[in-house]
Formats: C-alpha cells, structure tokens, sequence
C-alpha cells in the first residue's frame, strides 16, 4: 500500500488500487447480478408456514402408529361396575397375574371404571379389588395387535368363594397347630 503525501487528490485507478481493489470489483460484479424483488419479512413469512405444516402433517402421520401395541404384544382393557348400579367404579385395584399367580402389573381403574394395560401374548388372570366390594378374578387371552376387554361387575361385602375361605382358615389353623406342636 502506497501513501499520497501530496495535496493532490488521487485518480479513480489509484483510489481503487488502493483502497478498496478487490472490494470495488467485487461491487461491480454484484452491480451486475439481477436483484430479487422479495421482501425479507415475506420471505420469512412463507418460510414459517411451509415449516408449520410439515410440522402438523409429520405428528399427523405418527400417531396412528403411537397408539399400536408392539408386535407380539395385545392389550387389555378391564372395565370395572358396581354389579347393582352398574355405574363404574374408580380407584379400583386391577392386577394382572400369569397363571401361576405371580404378578405381571398392577393398575388403577380410572374415573370411568376402565383400566388397560399393553401385555405379551398369552394367558393371564385379572384379580380386581377395591375396599367397598369383594374381589374378582377373571381369565383372559391376550392376542397381537388385538384388545381384549373384560367386564368386571364387583359386588357389595365378600364375593369371594367358599372354597378360598376354607384355604385361608386351613392355612391359619396349621399355623396354629405348628406354633403348639401338634
């Protein structure tokens, strides 16, 4: 870079050798280029709606697929009444048991008495609960890709059998028997 100590002005061909060379081509070479008449703000505009509705298109499209059990696995649906109102009973306690009663998962009715639970396929027992009735037990076949509801009427005190009462007080009289030895 040269300094002009002169009082002189410099020449166009000094002034762009000198101060902005590379830059004043650079500007000449855009003077060229044909200017889009697009606003920014109206750019941005078409920009954001076009990313909006993709957005809405792309949940659109995945939810169908959330709401699918996995393959392999079914789902089960307890629905759970008073069996003299038939009105649904809330906070009603539902396990799911296997066969050989160890429990899968335990799950609460909801306020319109249902109570779902996605599942492997198979066989299992639905014990149902709750403070103010007996408790239920119910079989169920659970199927890929499918649902299966079970309607659970409980009834008012203990609707348990006979038979479960019989166990419970056998095991508590061989406990006893086995505290005195006999």
């Amino acid at each position: 870079m040269t300094t002009n100590f002169s009082s002189q002005q410099p020449t166009t061909a000094e002034a762009e050798s000198t101060a902005g060379g590379p830059l004043a081509n650079i500007h000449g070479l855009l003077g060229r280029v044909p200017r889009l008449n697009v606003n920014l703000s109206m750019f941005q505009t078409v920009v954001g709606l076009a990313a909006g509705v993709l957005s809405i298109l792309g949940a659109l499209l995945a939810v169908p697929n959330y709401f699918k059990p996995a393959i392999g696995k079914g789902e089960v649906v307890a629905v759970v009444v008073d069996a003299k109102t038939e009105k649904a009973v809330s906070n009603a306690t539902v396990e799911i048991l296997t066969l050989n009663n160890a429990v899968v998962t335990t799950v609460n009715s909801g306020f319109f008495g249902k109570a779902s639970s996605t599942l492997e396929e198979g066989q299992y027992r639905i014990r149902v609960k709750h403070p103010k009735f007996g408790a239920e037990v119910r079989h169920v076949q659970v199927v890929s890709g499918q649902s299966a509801e079970v309607r659970v009427q409980l009834r008012s005190g203990a609707a348990a059998p006979l038979h479960e009462a019989d166990r419970v007080i056998g095991e508590g009289v061989n406990a006893v028997k086995r505290l005195f030895g006999n």
